[in-house]
């Protein structure tokens, strides 16, 4: 009961925010609870399948998602999530939570970027043309497979990362980018998940308890977002991944 209480007021926490906070799952999970760290992973990869859905759906009511290029580019995220997977496998929890700590910086840094210079990103874009024909399928790949592996191997989503390619190698809209990245965080995060589960890292009870938590937390907490100014959500945004991964680098993982 008490990870379903702490899951429950995460999730309220980003719900205020609309952040997934894959990342500080994973760390509240494993130096909190003491649950062994490729567990974790896989845990939060596989609640993040609940979780994206609602928001992909909602995104397809708003026209936000560009199908084709979700569909296709989730394609090889799964392949790369499956891949990550067996990666992880292979790394010792110790060398894994350095990793999986860093990239959550590398993700604040991202989400930084993206939610106080947003017109960088736009003008840095502008110097790229949408790909066709086989610089498609190219671009596709490359960042299916890439973000996959990120995501397959830290656990912690890939979103930042995802978002940016989509507005640079695709030259989206920043809302189109928005709605296509949860739809191809889903076939990553499930496919993920499953990666964990062959390999003995996802068990069923803590999976019900972590969704039961975040899902209500995120489902109430989400209601009150434009109550809080946009300071504080930018902020919180980005300092949500950087707690996570202060929390994997300095506790104590197994």
């Amino acid at each position: 009961m008490l990870i379903i209480f702490v899951m429950f007021i995460m999730g309220l926490m980003l719900g205020f925010v609309g952040a997934g906070g894959a990342g500080v799952v994973i760390a509240v999970l494993s130096v909190v609870f003491g649950i062994p760290l490729h567990t974790a992973l896989g845990t939060s990869l596989g609640a993040m399948v609940f979780t994206t859905v609602s928001g992909t759906y909602s995104h397809y009511r708003e026209d936000n998602v560009v199908v084709k290029c979700g569909v296709v580019v989730g394609m090889f995220g799964a392949v790369g999530a499956l891949l990550g997977a067996q990666l992880a496998g292979l790394l010792p929890a110790g060398e894994l939570k350095w990793l999986t700590g860093g990239m959550l910086f590398l993700s604040a840094f991202l989400l930084a970027i993206r939610v106080y210079f947003p017109e960088w990103i736009e003008s840095f874009a502008k110097g790229f043309t949408a790909p066709t024909g086989a610089r498609y399928w190219g671009a596709a790949s490359g960042v299916g497979i890439v973000s996959g592996i990120m995501s397959g191997t830290f656990g912690i989503g890939g979103m930042p990362f995802i978002l940016i390619g989509l507005l640079t190698i695709f030259n989206m809209p920043v809302h189109q980018a928005a709605g296509t990245t949860m739809l191809i965080s889903l076939p990553i995060a499930l496919f993920g998940g499953i990666g964990y589960l062959i390999n003995g890292h996802l068990a069923f009870s803590l999976l019900a308890k972590v969704i039961a938590g975040l899902m209500t937390g995120t489902y109430i907490g989400a209601k009150f977002t434009r109550r809080l100014p946009p300071v504080i959500l930018k902020t919180t945004m980005v300092t949500i991944p950087v707690i996570g991964g202060l929390l994997l680098l300095f506790g104590t993982v197994r």
